[in-house]
């Protein structure tokens, strides 16, 4: 039997699951297996679930756990039986309740219900000119659905156009005027208010509320619609500022990326023209007109040559043709027919064979030009 009718536990909301509650002992007077004592959750129904969906007993110990978070605006409270039994045959047991409450924390910011903050139009409160000092002007209601001190609420000015002009109650939230208007306040004033609990750390809200000092409803709107525009410019302005500061940004990295890849190619292709350039070929060069003989020299490549050596002579000739020219017309293989004309002054140059020793059996014909 338990010591006590009812048990009661407390637990702070947004709990980590497992979370320890409270044991539960139970005494039997018997002895041997009659005394071993077995605890048990009684699976009933809360909350449209069973109640092992919220704890769990330990069999042997009688330890209540939690098994998921709670959340204080959700449930405050639960009640659960848990049975004791012993090991006798037939078993006897007992049950008893036990109440578990949720503790609130401070783990929600005010909601500010009035005046409405909307995206796409703006909202004014009016105030007459003729205004003396204490007029209300308009009152801020916010709720926090925490509890106790959590859901105190106080409110503050934390900006204002003319911080002389108005004040915040800071129990109830209205919005009253502390000196008398005149024709030199502006027509456009906007009030920042904030909103705070009082839970340990606090959380607060901001609500923006726009007055307009002015007698007559169109003065009104035509000035807050300015405002308005002025508004979105300048919301169009950033943007395109943001947007060109962008894309000088890309253009400036894609440059400088374009010229660091362009001096490593650069780099790389010298390198590589400098290390291959042992192992290419020497191409000799020569002019446009002349031939190589034999790598001794050169000549023109108008001029025909035949070339006669003998096994036992020190000495070998080569025999050159006059070049072709206009004047020669070919016939045959083996004969040419000449057609007389008129000289100029570079075919004055005469052909003349001449003999040339040289080191080998070989014959050369070389050109002599005389004029």
């Amino acid at each position: 039997m338990f010591p006590q009718e009812a048990f009661a536990a407390f637990i702070a909301e947004n709990n980590s699951p497992g979370t320890p509650l409270l044991s539960v002992k139970a005494s039997d007077k018997d002895s041997g297996n009659n005394a071993r004592i077995s605890y048990f959750l009684d699976d009933s129904q809360m909350n449209g679930l069973s109640a092992s969906a919220y704890f769990s007993v330990n069999t042997e110990s009688g330890e209540i756990l939690a098994v998921r978070s709670f959340d204080y605006e959700q449930t405050k409270d639960f009640q659960i039986r848990i049975q004791a039994q012993d090991g006798g045959s037939p078993p006897l047991s007992s049950n008893v309740t036990v109440k578990i409450m949720i503790q609130d924390k401070n783990d929600n910011a005010p909601q500010v219900l009035y005046p409405v903050q909307t995206g796409g139009s703006l909202v004014a409160e009016i105030v007459p000119r003729s205004a003396d000092v204490g007029y209300l002007v308009t009152k801020v209601v916010a709720v926090d659905v925490d509890s106790g001190q959590n859901a105190w609420l106080s409110y503050k000015l934390q900006k204002a156009s003319d911080r002389a002009l108005f004040e915040v109650g800071l129990q109830n939230g209205e919005i009253r005027t502390i000196r008398q208007v005149n024709d030199k306040d502006a027509v456009k004033q906007r009030l920042t208010v904030i909103v705070e609990d009082n839970g340990q750390p606090s959380r607060s809200a901001t609500v923006i509320v726009n007055v307009a000092v002015a007698d007559s409803f169109p003065e009104v709107l035509s000035e807050f619609t300015d405002f308005t525009h002025d508004k979105e410019y300048n919301d169009n302005l950033t943007f395109y500022l943001v947007l060109a500061l962008a894309v000088v940004s890309f253009l400036f990295i894609t440059c400088l990326v374009v010229i660091i890849s362009v001096k490593i190619y650069r780099w790389r292709r010298e390198r590589l023209i400098y290390k291959s350039s042992g192992n290419l070929p020497v191409i000799p060069y020569y002019p446009p007109l002349y031939a190589d003989v034999g790598g001794t020299g050169t000549l023109k490549q108008a001029f025909n040559y035949e070339m006669y050596g003998t096994t036992d002579s020190r000495k070998s000739d080569i025999k050159f043709s006059p070049p072709f020219t206009q004047s020669t017309l070919t016939v045959g293989n083996n004969a040419t027919r000449t057609v007389p004309r008129h000289k100029t002054e570079s075919e004055s140059e005469i052909l003349t064979e001449v003999r040339l020793p040289l080191p080998g059996p070989f014959k050369a014909i070389v050109p002599l030009f005389l004029r």
